[in-house]
C-alpha cells in the first residue's frame, strides 16, 4: 500500500512520524504522534479526530470530525470501536494507543505544512498568524526549516476560535526559541503573558483532565514561557528534541510500572523540562504514599502542560504512575499525565 506523506513525501521510509506529526488512518481517524520511541512496525500516537457526520469540525474535501480531546474518552473510544489500534507494547509493559504502519493513509509533517503555508498566496486569519508567530521565531537565530506547525491547523480542522500550535525540532533550536521567548514576553507587544482572567479560563479547560488546586495552578502558570498570547490569539509553542539527540533509542531500556505513589522530591536539574516529553531530575525523595523499590531518579511526562512545571532547587509534590527502568541497573521514575488527579506543583505554592 502507498503511503502519502503531507507535502509531497513519497512514504514512511523519508520520514519516521515523531512528536508534533499526526497521522491518519485508512478509515479516516487522524492520530496525533507521542514521543519520539516508537517499535519498528507502528506509531504510538493517540485519536484526535473522528469522522462524524454531525461533527463541528469541516475540511475542505467537506468531510466532517468530532474532536476528541479528554484522553480517558480517546482510551474509552479505541477500546469500544477500533481495539486494533491498541498493543501491549513489551518494553514499556504497558497498552498503548499506536497505528500499525500498514494502516496508515497519511501522515502530516509540521515542518513541510509551514512551508506550504508560507508561500499560499491566499490565507485565513490563523493561517495568517500562524506563519507570521514562526517567522518571529527565527529572529532567536533559528532556521524556519527547524519550526513547524501541529495542531488542528495542521490537518486543516481548525476553527475560527483555535489556537496557534508550533513546534520547534532540535535541542539547540529549543533552547534559543525559550530564550528569545523570555525577552518577547517581558516586551509585552505583539507577544504577551496569559492574564489572570485568561488563566482561569485555561484552568477550566484543562481541569477536564487534569486536576490541581486553582491558586497553585495560577502561580505556576503565569511563570511559564512556552505559551500566551500573539495578536490577541491563544499560542503554545512545543519544543521537540530530534531522535539523535534523545539519548534513548526504542527497546535500549525497559519499563515496568508497578503501581501509584505520592512523594515530595528536590529537582536537581530541570534543563529537559522544556522538551516534549519534559523530564525533571529529582533527589531528597519522600513517599508519602505508595512504594519505590529502588533509587527515583526523574519525573517525566508526554504531556506539554507539564513542561515549565518546576525549576531547579524547588521542592515539588508528584503524584503519578511509578516505574522501575531497567537500565544497567534498576531505578524509578514516576510518569505524569495519564490520570486526572496526576500532578507536579512547587511545595511552597501550596
Amino acid at each position: 500500500m502507498k503511503i502519502v506523506i503531507y507535502c509531497k513525501v513519497a512514504n514512511l521510509k523519508d520520514v519516521r512520524p515523531i512528536e508534533g506529526y499526526f497521522i491518519e488512518t485508512t478509515e479516516g481517524l487522524i492520530f496525533d504522534v507521542k514521543g519520539l520511541l516508537h517499535p519498528p512496525d507502528r506509531v504510538i500516537a493517540y485519536v484526535r479526530y473522528v469522522p462524524d457526520p454531525n461533527g463541528e469540525r469541516v475540511r475542505r474535501n467537506g468531510v466532517r470530525y468530532r474532536k476528541v480531546y479528554a484522553l480517558s474518552k480517546r482510551e474509552e473510544l479505541i477500546k469500544r470501536r477500533f481495539p486494533e489500534y491498541t498493543h501491549y507494547d513489551e518494553f514499556f509493559n504497558r497498552w498503548l494507543q499506536s497505528v500499525p504502519i500498514r494502516r496508515i493513509k497519511e501522515v502530516y509533517d509540521p515542518c513541510l505544512k509551514l512551508r506550504e503555508l508560507i508561500k499560499l498566496m491566499k490565507k485565513d486569519e490563523l493561517e495568517t498568524l500562524a506563519c507570521e508567530l514562526a517567522e518571529r521565531l527565527t529572529s532567536a537565530g533559528v532556521s524556519l526549516d527547524s519550526i513547524g506547525i501541529s495542531g488542528s491547523l495542521l490537518v486543516e480542522l481548525h476553527t475560527e476560535s483555535s489556537d496557534i500550535d508550533l513546534v520547534v525540532y532540535g535541542e539547540r533550536e529549543g533552547r534559543r526559541v525559550h530564550d528569545h521567548l523570555k525577552k518577547l514576553l517581558k516586551s509585552g507587544k505583539e507577544i504577551r503573558a496569559y492574564t489572570k482572567r485568561e488563566l482561569l479560563k485555561l484552568y477550566e479547560f484543562r481541569s477536564q483532565d487534569t486536576l490541581m488546586p486553582l491558586n497553585v495552578f495560577l502561580r505556576v502558570e503565569e511563570r511559564k514561557v512556552l505559551e500566551g498570547i500573539f495578536k490577541g490569539r491563544d499560542f503554545y509553542i512545543r519544543l521537540v528534541k530530534r531522535p539523535e539527540e534523545y539519548g534513548e533509542s526504542y527497546g535500549q531500556r525497559r519499563y515496568y510500572p508497578i503501581g501509584r505513589a505520592k512523594v515530595i522530591a528536590k529537582v536537581v536539574d530541570d534543563k529537559d523540562s522544556i522538551f516534549t516529553p519534559c523530564k525533571y531530575l529529582v533527589s531528597e525523595v519522600e513517599v508519602l504514599r505508595g512504594s519505590i523499590p529502588y533509587p527515583l531518579k526523574e519525573v517525566v511526562s508526554f504531556r506539554g502542560r507539564f513542561c515549565e512545571q518546576a525549576m531547579k532547587g524547588e521542592r515539588v509534590v508528584v503524584n503519578g504512575v511509578v516505574e522501575v527502568v531497567k537500565s544497567k541497573g534498576y531505578y524509578c521514575r514516576i510518569l505524569i499525565g495519564e490520570h486526572v488527579d496526576d500532578v507536579m506543583y512547587p511545595l511552597e505554592m501550596v
